[in-house]
């Protein structure tokens, strides 16, 4: 019997990106109800790309849709730039929020909240499934990977809103910057390490994400940290309201996130930018 194919309409966005190919690419397949999990996970391991996701129909009264998100390696239950390049792309293809300048999605960890703002997005920061102390041994691990001393490190915590972020604290964006990590060492720890910069700089942190364990060692632009490590920088006073966060330069990018306090929410935001549209074949 033939395989049995069909056409989807498909985006990619790039999505933190201040200018063109500055940012994180998201692979997102619209109308995607009738694909199957194995369906999803094989076009994104195909794609490549740190995350692909899949726009399905709501099953919460309250959302505008339902975003399913796969790493080339798993499915994910939160990740942030796939979040907004998604919530872009179906802007983009014509869909029609229940709320004037907000929208709701629906995915695995519960309800995100989206808002516009000009033709920014940001998301709404979802809660900590684990915070506090990193244990000795997988911080030991973490050090250790990222080939530095434990005296270097200003701080450390649990940040995980999903993908079971380990957050840590440098001195500078340029110690970020200079890590050259050992990804073998670090398994299937998923690390993410911020520095600030000096007044004259690009951005207030400078941050980079690695994942070896998604088939991503480093991501360019990653929104889900950087809503764990705000939620961790405010509640431990290192930052006392808005920011900004550039991340993916040595991948030869220059994401630039917004981070703003307002509310009673953290939100993470930045410009969004269709570079793909068409259909795909799956």
């Amino acid at each position: 019997m033939p395989t049995v194919v069909n056409e989807y309409p498909f985006s990619q966005v790039d999505v933190f990106a201040p200018g063109p190919k500055a940012g994180n690419p998201v692979a997102v397949v619209h109308d995607a109800d009738g694909l199957t999990t194995e369906q999803m996970q094989s076009f994104a391991n195909w794609t490549n790309l740190s995350e692909t996701t899949f726009l399905q129909k709501p099953t919460h009264p309250e959302a505008d849709y339902r975003l399913r998100i796969f790493t080339p390696a798993s499915e994910l239950p939160f990740a942030g730039h796939p979040t907004l390049g998604s919530a872009h792309a179906w802007l983009d293809k014509g869909g029609q929020p229940r709320r004037d300048g907000e929208l709701v999605q629906e995915c695995e960890a519960g309800l995100v909240k989206i808002r516009r703002a000009d033709t920014d997005l940001a998301f709404a920061a979802p809660p900590l499934v684990r915070s506090g102390g990193v244990e000795p041994a997988v911080l030991g691990q973490a050090i250790a990977s990222l080939g530095i001393e434990a005296a270097e490190i200003l701080g450390s915590n649990w940040v995980d809103n999903g993908p079971g972020w380990i957050g840590i604290r440098l001195e500078s964006a340029r110690k970020v910057l200079e890590l050259q990590p050992d990804f073998a060492l670090m398994g299937q720890l998923c690390v993410g390490v911020i520095g600030s910069y000096a007044p004259d700089g690009p951005a207030d942190f400078g941050v980079r994400a690695f994942v070896p364990g998604f088939s991503v060692p480093e991501d360019p632009v990653t929104g889900s940290l950087n809503a764990g490590l705000a939620q961790w920088l405010l509640g431990e006073g290192v930052v006392d309201g808005d920011y900004t966060v550039q991340q993916g330069t040595v991948l030869g990018r220059g994401g630039l996130l917004t981070i703003t306090v307002e509310d009673e929410n953290i939100w993470v935001g930045g410009t969004s930018r269709t570079v793909v549209s068409g259909r795909v074949s799956l």
